[in-house]
Formats: C-alpha cells, structure tokens, sequence
C-alpha cells in the first residue's frame, strides 16, 4: 500500500472514532473538515518514508506514528488561524475553521484533535508498549514547552524573539519529531535523526517564506503576504528572493548529508529531494544565462 493511502486510512479510521457515539454533531463535522483535503502531508510522509527506510517491522504503529503527528499539525493550523493569533480567513482553500463553525468550535476542534493524537498512539502501542511510550514522549516534547510548536507561537508575544529558537520551535519541531517518531516506529534510536529533521524544518521555513512573499492566495490556499503583515521575521526579508533559494539549497544539501547510514538510506534521500523539488515556488529560481542567448 502507498503512504498516502496508508495515511488516508489511518487519519479517516481515528476521525470516525471521534465522531462515534453520541456526539455534539457540528463539533463532530468540525474534526473532518480540519484535516480535509489533506494538503501535502509532508509530516506524516517522511515519518513513514524514515521507518521504512529503518525496516518498517511494525507498519501499524508507523501508520498511528504518521497520523498523530498529523493530528497535530491540523490542530496547530486551526489554532493558528483563528484571530486572536494569525485571524486567517482560509485555510487550504476553504474557510479557516472558527469561520466555517465559529471561534469556540474552532478552539475545541484543535483541542480535540491534539487529544486524538496521542490517543492513537496509547491504542496502536500494546504490542509494543516500550516503542509507544518513546513516540508518545517526542511528540509531547515537539508539541508543548520548552521546545515545541505551542513555544513557536509563544514566541511571537515576546518583545525580544529569539530567532534561532522561534524558528527550530515554529516549524522545525514537527519535522524533528517526523525523522524521530519514524525511527522510533521501526525500533531504533532516536537520537541520530534529530539533525536530518531539524535541517529540513528549516528548509521548509525557507520555503514556506518564499511562497508567502510570491504566491497569490489562490497558490497558497490561505492568505498571502503574512510575514509582512504580521512583522515576522523571514529569509525572504533578510536575504532576497535569490539568496533564500541558496540559502534553501545549502540546508537540503546538509540535510540528506545527515541521513543515518540505514537500509533505505538512498531512497529516502531521493524523497528528501523529490520533495524539495515541490516546495519552492514555480518560477523562483533565476534562469541561468547562456552566452549567446
């Protein structure tokens, strides 16, 4: 089965699980509609790509590992969105959900899909209860304080942001926990997969500014222009168009030069820059020029 068919069944078979019962139905409608359509799933996608890559023994607990973290991602989006932080109309090209459901559905819709992350995996760890209680551990850690997304948020309400620990905080937490959660899905270590997920946060962080500052709305899905608008720091700002498109490739080039010697090492390299390839915008590189032309 294909990643993304495997995602996809594990992410409808948890929503359905939390729209079970007797449920409060709009707030039940709210979970699906959070994680539909599905974007990219770049998270979920290499914490599988690295289990596989590791052996992948145990493909229920990667396919629990890949969805929790997606869980929380869509979670951190509908938190993002609503206006007491970003205040975004649209969200993957449809209405950011406090405008579609209101703003207390919005907040218990992230709430509740945060919960259903680690619930998830609690419910795939009994054949494996040790490797459970490690994924359980380093998506706690990527997602609340000191060093996960909620730290990423908080940063944005100090006066003195520190740039380095915003960032590795913003985005780089959810893909440190990918590489981690991946290997630790298929029984090995942690540890050496820290930098491989930390080098592509911060190519994604790259990316992510190339697009707010060149892409339309209608690109992006979401509003354009936000980085501007809201202060915030980014590469594009700091360095131009060009100089973040170098910048971007000298961390991807750093970041498949940190993938852990493993047994599918040369594949997940190939996805690594296959995804890459798909983040920064169409028409952002400089054509060369050939003399004569």
């Amino acid at each position: 089965m294909k990643i993304s068919d495997r995602i996809a069944a594990t992410m409808t078979a948890a929503i359905q699980q939390g729209q079970g019962g007797v449920a409060p139905a709009r707030l039940a409608a709210a979970l699906e509609y959070a994680v539909t359509p599905g974007g990219a799933r770049i998270r979920p996608t290499i914490l599988m790509s690295v289990a596989m890559a590791c052996g992948d023994d145990r493909p229920g607990l990667t396919n629990a590992a890949a969805v929790a973290l997606e869980l929380i991602h869509c979670a951190s989006l509908v938190h993002d969105d609503l206006p007491c932080f970003d205040d975004a109309d649209l969200r993957r090209g449809k209405p950011a959900v406090h405008r579609a459901f209101s703003e207390p559905l919005a907040v218990l819709t992230g709430d509740s899909l945060i919960i259903m992350g680690f619930q998830i995996l609690a419910q795939a760890g009994a054949v494996t209860p040790a490797r459970a209680l490690g994924l359980i551990d380093i998506l706690g850690k990527r997602t609340g304080m000191p060093f996960g997304i909620c730290a990423g948020q908080g940063w944005e309400s100090e006066d003195q942001i520190d740039l380095s620990a915003y960032h590795q905080a913003k985005t780089g937490a959810l893909f440190i926990a990918a590489t981690q959660m991946g290997a630790v899905a298929a029984g090995q270590d942690a540890e050496p997969w820290e930098e491989l997920g930390a080098r592509l946060g911060e190519a994604f962080q790259v990316a992510d500014d190339l697009r707010d500052a060149l892409c339309d709305v209608d690109e992006l899905g979401k509003p354009a222009g936000q980085d501007d608008l809201h202060g915030r720091p980014n590469a594009v700002a700091s360095l131009g168009v060009q100089g973040a498109i170098r910048r971007f490739d000298d961390i991807l080039g750093g970041a498949i030069s940190s993938i852990p010697a493993c047994p599918g090492e040369a594949a997940l390299a190939q996805m690594v820059r296959a995804y890459a390839d798909k983040l920064v915008p169409a028409g952002a590189r400089v054509k060369p020029t050939v003399p004569g032309e």
